[in-house]
């Protein structure tokens, strides 16, 4: 038996060589598990077998017992993907500590600033289709604020929703306390909502680094008065987003269940 491709791909991600991948799937497979006959099983050289064994023990994907020969038996895959990420979190904070120490006293030094690029959008439908992208692209946790929906808008990215809720998305909505109640009644099916009076503005914010702010009305042309569109700006930029989502989590925290 072999595993997908798609499996072997993810464990590639993670750091794992053909090799370690190898070893591992044939101890799940396998009842006899010693350092010569994993070698046979998996198709690793045996000049190599106990580096590869070695590597993945350090790293909480097998363990061994005292007998001779050596026995090497499987850990639980959820287990072993844990370490890793513990391991990875630990050296992407080690390695984040040393490159910021070092190298932002140089960048201050430069006197450079950051200039996030920062959109306006104009027209309810140009706000729709930005608003459906950042939905779309959200891996982890959606924010949504919204004083006024249209039942036609609830409609639309229903669907949407419903699709990031069952891949395990954290929705969270805040909407004005004069929505209608089936409305309310069918966002709640999928995300976390709450009620809010006299909210003004909104916006949608994705795993804390997408933002799109509703600003209100704007001109539509400069010579008239009369004329007005809704605009908003957006932006990719975890600063703003994060000053974003702090605002929303303040209104959050008044808001009605």
């Amino acid at each position: 038996m072999e595993i997908s491709d798609k499996a072997k791909k993810s464990m590639e991600s993670l750091g794992l060589t053909n090799y370690e991948i190898r070893v591992y799937t044939s101890l799940l497979f396998a009842s006899l598990n010693t350092a010569s006959e994993i070698s046979k099983k998996s198709g690793v050289p045996y000049s190599k077998i106990y580096d590869v064994l070695n590597s993945l023990y350090v790293r909480g994907w097998i363990y061994s017992d005292n007998q001779r020969p050596q026995n090497f038996f499987p850990k639980s895959p959820s287990n072993a993907v844990e370490a890793m990420m513990i391991e990875m979190e630990n050296n992407l904070r080690s390695n984040k500590n040393v490159i910021i120490n070092e190298l932002m006293p140089i960048y201050e030094k430069t006197g450079l600033k950051e200039k996030p690029d920062i959109w306006v959008v104009s027209g309810l439908y140009n706000i729709a289709i930005k608003v459906t992208e950042i939905i779309q692209s959200t891996k982890e946790e959606l924010l949504i604020a919204i004083p006024k929906i249209p039942e036609n808008v609830v409609r639309s990215i229903q669907p949407v929703l419903r699709e990031l809720a069952e891949k395990g998305v954290k929705i969270i909505i805040l909407v004005s306390d004069e929505t209608n109640s089936d409305t309310v009644k069918a966002m709640s099916r999928v995300a976390e909502v709450r009620l809010k009076n006299d909210m003004f503005g909104g916006g949608v914010i994705g795993d804390s680094r997408h933002v799109l702010i509703l600003l209100g009305e704007g001109k539509n042309d400069p010579t008239t008065t009369s004329s007005y569109d809704t605009i908003a700006i957006w932006a990719e930029h975890t600063g703003l987003a994060s000053f974003a989502k702090d605002y929303f989590q303040y209104l959050w925290q008044d808001a009605k269940k």
